[in-house]
């Protein structure tokens, strides 16, 4: 007998963010390509997660989570989107939004369909997708605007597509969806018959008068829609592992079951520390995140343009797509590791997040840095020439 790894090994190795991170070390250069933002985690979670050991709140919870931490979801959903959320029957929380979208993927969908993504996407969607026999069926979307129509989604619906994947605002092109195409994302979605899984991670981080606008708030949408969110952006804490699914109760309990199967619970002490933060921290926080952020993208892209690397400008969360086909290189791949060799700043080459060449003209940056390493990269560079 030979022994061999499974057929879904091919499909899963090393993300290009995480190896850009690693060439990053090896040149002790900036690190511009993983999204981990800098912000200093809020006093108010730390001590709540630290009070909460000292409790003994250190023991598996419910399969679903804390009912503080569902209550506290329910509540912040209610105040900054509008959603009327049960916390009892329509709150999971998981090990991180990734979390929550696997299990839900394995409690909604079947090997062999397919779901529909607006491309550049984030990667891990359409890796765990593919691990589980899901074809994913995209939309591109161009640069600057980043729009589609409905004759593009109607090109991409087959009999065989059960979903579509709905990141606002985007990874990484910062688009925020606006209402108009949400609604008509909505009567396609009923039309069809079709779920909608959302990723609202960086629904505070949205600039220039932009709403984040959460698509189970669209009439006709409260049903289908899995929304998908979590804590590690807005409180910095992307090691803890905390993030929800708020669905229709019929979907809850088989994501919350599949979550339970593969990830026990989310951690139990930090649940509670992330529910002091959704709990005590008010509007003025959030506000004051997303105008940081807004400050140094419009710093970040200056000096992007200074350089001639022309940035695609996001109106949410906090990464730029920037044109490099001014660097040397056939490959986005080799122009974000000569941008590397040669300034020590690294970042994402745009075929992480592309199927197709587009993909080769752009790199991805991440502007969520303490300002000291934000100037320390610009001023690297502005040396590149």
């Amino acid at each position: 007998m030979t022994l061999k790894v499974s057929k879904r090994r091919p499909l899963v190795a090393q993300s290009e963010i995480r190896n850009m991170t690693l060439e990053c070390a090896r040149v002790s250069g900036v690190n511009l390509a993983q999204g981990v933002c800098d912000l200093p985690v809020p006093d108010v979670v730390i001590k709540g997660a630290e009070e909460a050991m000292k409790a003994g709140t250190n023991i598996y919870t419910r399969f679903d989570g804390l009912p503080r931490f569902r209550e506290a979801i329910a509540a912040k959903q209610k105040r900054y989107t509008g959603m009327d959320v049960n916390p009892e029957n329509q709150v999971v929380s998981s090990a991180g939004a990734t979390g929550a979208f696997y299990a839900a993927c394995l409690a909604l969908l079947n090997e062999g369909d397919e779901v529909i993504v607006f491309e550049p996407y984030y990667g891990y969607h359409i890796v765990t997708m593919a691990s589980l026999g899901i074809k994913p069926v995209s939309i591109i979307l161009e640069p600057p605007n980043w729009e589609f129509t409905a004759e593009d989604l109607e090109q991409a619906v087959t009999s065989k597509t059960r979903a579509m994947i709905l990141n606002t605002p985007s990874n990484p092109a910062g688009k925020v969806f606006s209402r108009k195409e949400l609604e008509l994302i909505a009567d396609f979605a009923e039309s069809h018959d079709i779920f909608v899984f959302t990723d609202e991670i960086y629904e505070h981080f949205v600039f220039d008068g932009h709403e984040h606008i959460s698509p189970a708030t669209i009439s006709g949408m409260a049903r289908r829609t899995i929304t998908i969110s979590g804590l590690s952006k807005v409180f910095a804490i992307t090691g803890w592992r905390l993030g929800y699914a708020i669905c229709d109760p019929e979907w809850a309990l088989p994501i919350g079951h599949f979550s339970d199967l593969v990830y026990i619970c989310a951690p139990a002490p930090l649940q509670i520390g992330a529910a002091r933060g959704l709990e005590e921290l008010g509007p003025e926080y959030y506000q004051g995140i997303s105008d940081d952020h807004q400050m140094k993208r419009d710093m970040f892209c200056d000096t992007l343009r200074d350089i001639g690397l022309t940035p695609h400008v996001p109106d949410g969360a906090y990464y730029t797509l920037a044109d490099v086909t001014s660097l040397p290189g056939k490959t986005a791949k080799e122009r974000a590791l000569h941008l590397l060799e040669k300034t020590g700043v690294a970042c994402v080459p745009g075929s992480a997040f592309y199927s197709g060449p587009v993909g080769e003209t752009l790199v991805r940056f991440c502007f969520a840095k303490e300002m000291d390493a934000l100037e320390d990269a610009m001023n690297r560079l502005r040396g590149l020439g």
